[in-house]
Protein backbone atom coordinates (compact mmCIF):
# COMPACT_ATOMS: atom_id res chain seq x y z
CA UNK A 1 0.00 0.00 0.00
CA UNK A 2 1.31 3.46 -0.89
CA UNK A 3 1.02 6.06 1.89
CA UNK A 4 0.99 9.80 1.23
CA UNK A 5 3.45 11.88 3.26
CA UNK A 6 3.83 15.64 3.67
CA UNK A 7 1.20 16.56 1.14
CA UNK A 8 -0.55 19.89 1.02
CA UNK A 9 -4.09 19.27 2.17
CA UNK A 10 -5.46 21.65 -0.47
CA UNK A 11 -3.79 20.03 -3.51
CA UNK A 12 -5.48 17.55 -5.85
CA UNK A 13 -5.02 16.26 -9.39
CA UNK A 14 -7.55 17.63 -11.88
CA UNK A 15 -7.38 15.28 -14.85
CA UNK A 16 -9.02 16.60 -18.02
CA UNK A 17 -8.33 20.13 -16.81
CA UNK A 18 -8.34 21.59 -20.31
CA UNK A 19 -11.84 20.30 -21.15
CA UNK A 20 -14.87 22.55 -20.87
CA UNK A 21 -15.91 21.46 -17.37
CA UNK A 22 -12.29 21.04 -16.26
CA UNK A 23 -11.65 24.69 -17.03
CA UNK A 24 -14.69 25.74 -14.99
CA UNK A 25 -13.50 23.66 -12.04
CA UNK A 26 -9.96 25.05 -12.27
CA UNK A 27 -11.28 28.60 -12.50
CA UNK A 28 -13.29 28.23 -9.28
CA UNK A 29 -10.79 26.16 -7.28
CA UNK A 30 -9.12 29.10 -5.52
CA UNK A 31 -12.51 30.24 -4.16
CA UNK A 32 -12.60 26.99 -2.18
CA UNK A 33 -9.00 27.25 -1.00
CA UNK A 34 -7.92 24.43 -3.32
CA UNK A 35 -4.91 24.10 -5.60
CA UNK A 36 -5.36 21.70 -8.50
CA UNK A 37 -2.47 20.19 -10.40
CA UNK A 38 -3.76 20.61 -13.94
CA UNK A 39 -3.40 17.31 -15.78
CA UNK A 40 -4.18 15.84 -19.17
CA UNK A 41 -2.63 15.01 -22.53
CA UNK A 42 -2.53 18.43 -24.21
CA UNK A 43 0.66 20.12 -23.04
CA UNK A 44 0.06 23.34 -24.97
CA UNK A 45 -3.38 23.83 -23.43
CA UNK A 46 -2.15 22.95 -19.94
CA UNK A 47 0.78 25.39 -20.20
CA UNK A 48 -1.61 28.19 -21.15
CA UNK A 49 -3.95 27.35 -18.25
CA UNK A 50 -1.03 27.15 -15.84
CA UNK A 51 0.21 30.58 -16.88
CA UNK A 52 -3.27 32.08 -16.54
CA UNK A 53 -4.28 30.51 -13.23
CA UNK A 54 -0.86 30.07 -11.62
CA UNK A 55 -1.43 26.37 -10.91
CA UNK A 56 1.15 23.65 -11.66
CA UNK A 57 0.49 21.17 -14.44
CA UNK A 58 1.36 17.60 -15.30
CA UNK A 59 1.21 16.05 -18.78
CA UNK A 60 0.17 12.40 -18.68
CA UNK A 61 -1.85 9.92 -20.69
CA UNK A 62 -4.13 7.38 -19.06
CA UNK A 63 -2.36 4.66 -21.03
CA UNK A 64 1.03 5.63 -19.58
CA UNK A 65 0.55 3.75 -16.31
CA UNK A 66 3.90 4.62 -14.75
CA UNK A 67 3.58 8.34 -15.46
CA UNK A 68 -0.05 8.41 -14.34
CA UNK A 69 0.76 6.67 -11.07
CA UNK A 70 3.68 9.05 -10.47
CA UNK A 71 1.27 11.98 -10.86
CA UNK A 72 -1.24 10.40 -8.48
CA UNK A 73 1.42 9.81 -5.82
CA UNK A 74 1.77 13.59 -5.53
CA UNK A 75 -1.81 13.99 -4.26
CA UNK A 76 -4.41 12.38 -2.00
CA UNK A 77 -7.35 12.94 -4.40
CA UNK A 78 -7.94 12.92 -8.15
CA UNK A 79 -10.94 14.69 -9.66
CA UNK A 80 -11.33 12.98 -13.02
CA UNK A 81 -13.04 15.22 -15.60
CA UNK A 82 -12.03 13.58 -18.89
CA UNK A 83 -14.83 11.61 -20.52
CA UNK A 84 -16.43 9.66 -22.01
CA UNK A 85 -15.92 7.93 -18.67
CA UNK A 86 -16.94 4.56 -20.02
CA UNK A 87 -13.54 4.62 -21.77
CA UNK A 88 -11.45 6.50 -19.22
CA UNK A 89 -12.64 5.60 -15.71
CA UNK A 90 -11.29 2.04 -15.47
CA UNK A 91 -7.65 3.03 -16.00
CA UNK A 92 -7.91 5.92 -13.56
CA UNK A 93 -9.64 3.89 -10.84
CA UNK A 94 -7.07 1.12 -11.10
CA UNK A 95 -4.23 3.67 -10.92
CA UNK A 96 -5.87 5.14 -7.81
CA UNK A 97 -6.03 1.71 -6.17
CA UNK A 98 -2.33 1.22 -6.92
CA UNK A 99 -1.36 4.58 -5.37
CA UNK A 100 -3.88 4.85 -2.51
CA UNK A 101 -5.53 7.91 -4.09
CA UNK A 102 -9.19 8.82 -3.60
CA UNK A 103 -11.15 8.78 -6.88
CA UNK A 104 -13.84 11.31 -7.83
CA UNK A 105 -15.35 11.93 -11.28
CA UNK A 106 -18.21 13.83 -12.92
CA UNK A 107 -19.80 11.03 -14.91
CA UNK A 108 -23.49 10.33 -15.34
CA UNK A 109 -23.00 7.03 -17.19
CA UNK A 110 -24.81 4.03 -15.71
CA UNK A 111 -22.12 1.62 -16.91
CA UNK A 112 -19.44 3.60 -15.07
CA UNK A 113 -21.34 3.55 -11.77
CA UNK A 114 -22.01 -0.17 -12.06
CA UNK A 115 -18.36 -0.90 -12.89
CA UNK A 116 -17.10 1.30 -10.05
CA UNK A 117 -19.24 -0.64 -7.54
CA UNK A 118 -17.19 -3.74 -8.33
CA UNK A 119 -14.09 -2.06 -6.88
CA UNK A 120 -15.76 -1.53 -3.49
CA UNK A 121 -13.87 -4.31 -1.72
CA UNK A 122 -10.47 -3.32 -3.10
CA UNK A 123 -11.10 0.33 -2.24
CA UNK A 124 -11.94 -0.57 1.36
CA UNK A 125 -8.79 -2.69 1.61
CA UNK A 126 -6.73 0.20 0.26
CA UNK A 127 -8.47 2.77 2.45
CA UNK A 128 -9.70 5.00 -0.37
CA UNK A 129 -13.08 6.26 -1.51
CA UNK A 130 -14.36 5.75 -5.04
CA UNK A 131 -17.14 8.23 -5.81
CA UNK A 132 -18.20 8.75 -9.42
CA UNK A 133 -20.85 11.38 -10.18
CA UNK A 134 -19.81 14.37 -8.06
CA UNK A 135 -21.29 16.92 -10.49
CA UNK A 136 -24.80 17.64 -11.75
CA UNK A 137 -24.63 13.97 -12.52
CA UNK A 138 -25.75 12.97 -9.88
CA UNK A 139 -25.49 15.23 -6.84
CA UNK A 140 -28.88 17.05 -6.96
CA UNK A 141 -30.86 13.99 -8.00
CA UNK A 142 -29.05 11.69 -5.56
CA UNK A 143 -29.74 14.16 -2.74
CA UNK A 144 -33.37 14.28 -3.84
CA UNK A 145 -33.58 10.50 -3.70
CA UNK A 146 -32.04 10.44 -0.22
CA UNK A 147 -34.34 13.23 1.01
CA UNK A 148 -37.43 11.35 -0.17
CA UNK A 149 -36.23 8.05 1.28
CA UNK A 150 -35.75 9.81 4.63
CA UNK A 151 -39.32 11.12 4.38
CA UNK A 152 -40.77 7.74 3.37
CA UNK A 153 -38.57 4.86 4.58
CA UNK A 154 -40.95 2.22 3.16
CA UNK A 155 -40.94 3.67 -0.39
CA UNK A 156 -40.99 1.07 -3.16
CA UNK A 157 -41.01 3.33 -6.24
CA UNK A 158 -38.95 6.42 -7.05
CA UNK A 159 -39.27 8.82 -9.96
CA UNK A 160 -36.61 11.48 -10.56
CA UNK A 161 -36.68 14.19 -13.20
CA UNK A 162 -34.57 17.17 -14.19
CA UNK A 163 -35.05 19.99 -16.66
CA UNK A 164 -32.72 22.65 -18.03
CA UNK A 165 -33.99 26.16 -18.78
CA UNK A 166 -31.37 27.91 -20.90
CA UNK A 167 -27.84 26.69 -21.44
CA UNK A 168 -26.66 23.91 -23.76
CA UNK A 169 -24.45 20.83 -23.85
CA UNK A 170 -20.67 20.78 -23.69
CA UNK A 171 -18.59 18.80 -26.18
CA UNK A 172 -17.98 16.11 -23.57
CA UNK A 173 -21.64 15.59 -22.69
CA UNK A 174 -22.70 15.62 -26.34
CA UNK A 175 -19.97 13.13 -27.27
CA UNK A 176 -21.07 10.76 -24.53
CA UNK A 177 -24.63 10.98 -25.84
CA UNK A 178 -23.40 10.31 -29.39
CA UNK A 179 -21.65 7.17 -28.20
CA UNK A 180 -24.94 5.89 -26.79
CA UNK A 181 -27.10 6.54 -29.84
CA UNK A 182 -29.51 3.70 -30.50
CA UNK A 183 -28.99 2.00 -27.15
CA UNK A 184 -32.49 2.63 -25.82
CA UNK A 185 -33.55 3.33 -22.24
CA UNK A 186 -32.96 1.77 -18.81
CA UNK A 187 -35.04 1.66 -15.61
CA UNK A 188 -34.69 -0.32 -12.40
CA UNK A 189 -37.43 -2.88 -11.82
CA UNK A 190 -37.51 -5.00 -8.66
CA UNK A 191 -33.88 -4.14 -8.02
CA UNK A 192 -32.66 -5.07 -11.50
CA UNK A 193 -31.51 -2.72 -14.28
CA UNK A 194 -33.94 -3.36 -17.13
CA UNK A 195 -33.80 -2.17 -20.74
CA UNK A 196 -36.75 -0.23 -22.13
CA UNK A 197 -37.35 1.70 -25.35
CA UNK A 198 -36.03 5.26 -25.04
CA UNK A 199 -38.88 7.54 -23.99
CA UNK A 200 -41.31 4.70 -23.32
CA UNK A 201 -43.05 6.97 -20.80
CA UNK A 202 -43.74 10.70 -20.70
CA UNK A 203 -45.80 13.16 -18.67
CA UNK A 204 -45.89 16.76 -17.44
CA UNK A 205 -44.32 17.82 -14.15
CA UNK A 206 -44.90 20.99 -12.18
CA UNK A 207 -41.35 22.14 -11.43
CA UNK A 208 -42.61 25.25 -9.65
CA UNK A 209 -41.45 27.73 -12.28
CA UNK A 210 -43.60 26.02 -14.91
CA UNK A 211 -45.06 22.70 -15.99
CA UNK A 212 -42.69 20.86 -18.31
CA UNK A 213 -43.09 17.71 -20.40
CA UNK A 214 -40.52 15.02 -19.58
CA UNK A 215 -39.71 11.56 -20.93
CA UNK A 216 -38.01 8.53 -19.41
CA UNK A 217 -34.25 8.33 -20.11
CA UNK A 218 -31.32 6.13 -18.98
CA UNK A 219 -29.83 8.41 -16.29
CA UNK A 220 -27.17 7.52 -13.72
CA UNK A 221 -29.63 7.50 -10.81
CA UNK A 222 -30.99 4.15 -11.91
CA UNK A 223 -27.69 2.93 -10.47
CA UNK A 224 -26.76 5.48 -7.79
CA UNK A 225 -30.19 6.10 -6.26
CA UNK A 226 -30.58 2.36 -5.75
CA UNK A 227 -27.27 2.29 -3.85
CA UNK A 228 -28.24 5.37 -1.83
CA UNK A 229 -31.81 4.37 -0.96
CA UNK A 230 -32.36 0.69 -1.72
CA UNK A 231 -35.64 1.60 -3.44
CA UNK A 232 -36.13 -1.26 -5.94
CA UNK A 233 -38.07 0.55 -8.68
CA UNK A 234 -36.53 3.70 -10.17
CA UNK A 235 -37.31 5.74 -13.28
CA UNK A 236 -35.47 8.86 -14.47
CA UNK A 237 -36.78 11.62 -16.73
CA UNK A 238 -35.71 14.79 -18.52
CA UNK A 239 -37.42 17.51 -20.52
CA UNK A 240 -38.09 17.12 -24.25
CA UNK A 241 -40.64 18.58 -26.62
CA UNK A 242 -43.82 16.51 -27.02
CA UNK A 243 -43.03 16.37 -30.76
CA UNK A 244 -39.65 14.76 -30.12
CA UNK A 245 -41.31 12.33 -27.73
CA UNK A 246 -43.80 11.30 -30.42
CA UNK A 247 -41.05 10.76 -32.99
CA UNK A 248 -39.08 8.55 -30.61
CA UNK A 249 -41.91 6.02 -30.75
CA UNK A 250 -40.44 5.01 -34.11
CA UNK A 251 -36.79 5.01 -33.11
CA UNK A 252 -36.73 1.21 -32.70
CA UNK A 253 -36.91 0.97 -36.49
CA UNK A 254 -33.51 2.60 -36.99
CA UNK A 255 -31.62 1.94 -33.74
CA UNK A 256 -29.38 -0.44 -35.69
CA UNK A 257 -28.29 2.49 -37.86
CA UNK A 258 -27.68 4.81 -34.90
CA UNK A 259 -25.38 2.21 -33.37
CA UNK A 260 -23.06 2.12 -36.41
CA UNK A 261 -19.63 3.72 -36.18
CA UNK A 262 -20.39 5.76 -39.30
CA UNK A 263 -23.36 7.58 -37.74
CA UNK A 264 -21.75 8.04 -34.34
CA UNK A 265 -18.50 9.37 -35.82
CA UNK A 266 -20.46 11.80 -38.02
CA UNK A 267 -22.23 13.09 -34.94
CA UNK A 268 -18.94 13.50 -33.06
CA UNK A 269 -17.46 15.43 -35.98
CA UNK A 270 -20.41 17.84 -35.95
CA UNK A 271 -20.11 18.25 -32.17
CA UNK A 272 -16.46 19.34 -32.48
CA UNK A 273 -17.48 22.10 -34.90
CA UNK A 274 -19.73 23.71 -32.28
CA UNK A 275 -18.75 25.90 -29.29
CA UNK A 276 -17.16 23.96 -26.40
CA UNK A 277 -20.14 24.66 -24.14
CA UNK A 278 -22.45 27.41 -22.88
CA UNK A 279 -20.92 30.87 -22.47
CA UNK A 280 -20.50 32.45 -19.04
CA UNK A 281 -23.46 34.73 -19.78
CA UNK A 282 -25.63 31.80 -20.78
CA UNK A 283 -24.71 29.85 -17.65
CA UNK A 284 -25.46 32.84 -15.43
CA UNK A 285 -29.00 33.13 -16.82
CA UNK A 286 -29.81 29.40 -17.00
CA UNK A 287 -31.30 27.28 -14.20
CA UNK A 288 -31.66 23.57 -13.62
CA UNK A 289 -34.74 22.08 -12.02
CA UNK A 290 -35.07 18.77 -10.19
CA UNK A 291 -38.19 16.89 -9.09
CA UNK A 292 -38.63 13.62 -7.28
CA UNK A 293 -41.51 11.47 -6.08
CA UNK A 294 -41.72 8.31 -3.98
CA UNK A 295 -44.60 5.90 -3.54
CA UNK A 296 -45.09 3.03 -1.09
CA UNK A 297 -47.18 -0.14 -1.29
CA UNK A 298 -50.19 1.68 0.19
CA UNK A 299 -50.15 4.18 -2.67
CA UNK A 300 -49.01 7.06 -0.46
CA UNK A 301 -46.82 9.63 -2.20
CA UNK A 302 -44.30 12.30 -1.26
CA UNK A 303 -42.67 14.72 -3.68
CA UNK A 304 -40.03 17.43 -3.60
CA UNK A 305 -38.53 19.87 -6.10
CA UNK A 306 -35.28 21.81 -6.31
CA UNK A 307 -34.19 24.89 -8.18
CA UNK A 308 -30.44 24.92 -8.86
CA UNK A 309 -27.77 26.82 -10.78
CA UNK A 310 -27.08 25.83 -14.38
CA UNK A 311 -25.76 22.29 -14.68
CA UNK A 312 -22.09 22.93 -15.50
CA UNK A 313 -21.86 25.66 -12.88
CA UNK A 314 -23.33 23.25 -10.33
CA UNK A 315 -20.89 20.55 -11.42
CA UNK A 316 -17.89 22.79 -10.81
CA UNK A 317 -19.14 23.83 -7.36
CA UNK A 318 -20.28 20.40 -6.14
CA UNK A 319 -17.13 18.64 -7.33
CA UNK A 320 -14.96 21.17 -5.51
CA UNK A 321 -17.07 20.92 -2.33
CA UNK A 322 -16.67 17.15 -2.29
CA UNK A 323 -12.95 17.33 -3.14
CA UNK A 324 -12.48 19.68 -0.20
CA UNK A 325 -14.35 17.32 2.14
CA UNK A 326 -12.16 14.39 1.13
CA UNK A 327 -8.95 16.41 1.53
CA UNK A 328 -10.11 17.36 5.02
CA UNK A 329 -10.52 13.68 5.90
CA UNK A 330 -14.31 13.63 5.57
CA UNK A 331 -14.89 10.47 3.50
CA UNK A 332 -16.02 6.85 3.69
CA UNK A 333 -13.88 4.11 2.20
CA UNK A 334 -15.13 1.93 -0.64
CA UNK A 335 -17.61 2.76 -3.39
CA UNK A 336 -19.85 5.64 -2.34
CA UNK A 337 -22.58 7.85 -3.75
CA UNK A 338 -22.71 11.59 -2.96
CA UNK A 339 -25.85 11.50 -0.79
CA UNK A 340 -24.94 8.09 0.58
CA UNK A 341 -21.72 9.54 2.02
CA UNK A 342 -22.78 13.12 2.79
CA UNK A 343 -26.56 13.06 3.21
CA UNK A 344 -29.54 14.71 1.55
CA UNK A 345 -28.43 18.23 2.51
CA UNK A 346 -25.17 18.06 0.53
CA UNK A 347 -26.90 19.83 -2.36
CA UNK A 348 -28.01 22.62 -0.02
CA UNK A 349 -24.36 23.61 0.45
CA UNK A 350 -24.34 24.82 -3.16
CA UNK A 351 -25.14 28.55 -3.44
CA UNK A 352 -28.45 29.23 -5.16
CA UNK A 353 -30.12 25.89 -4.45
CA UNK A 354 -33.64 25.95 -3.00
CA UNK A 355 -35.79 22.95 -2.04
CA UNK A 356 -39.48 22.63 -1.28
CA UNK A 357 -41.75 19.70 -0.49
CA UNK A 358 -44.82 19.51 -2.74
Amino acid sequence: MFVHFNMQNNRFLLYGANGYTGKLIAGMAAEYGLQPILAGRNETALQAMSAELNFPYRVTDLSDTANLQAALKEVAVVLHAAGPFNHTSKKMIEACLATNTHYLDITGEITVFERAKKYDGKAKETGIMIMPGVGFDVVPTDCTARYLKDQMPDATHLKLAFAMLGGKLSHGTATTMAENLGEGGVVRENGVLTKKPLGHKGFRIDFGIKKIFVMCIPWGDTSTAYTTTGIPNIETYTNVSPKTFSLLKWQFLFNWLLRTSFVRNRMKKKIKQKPAGPSDEMRAKAVSLVWGEVTNDRGEKKAVRLQCPEGYTLTAISSLLITKKVLEGNFKTGYQTPAGAYGADLVMEIPGVTREAV
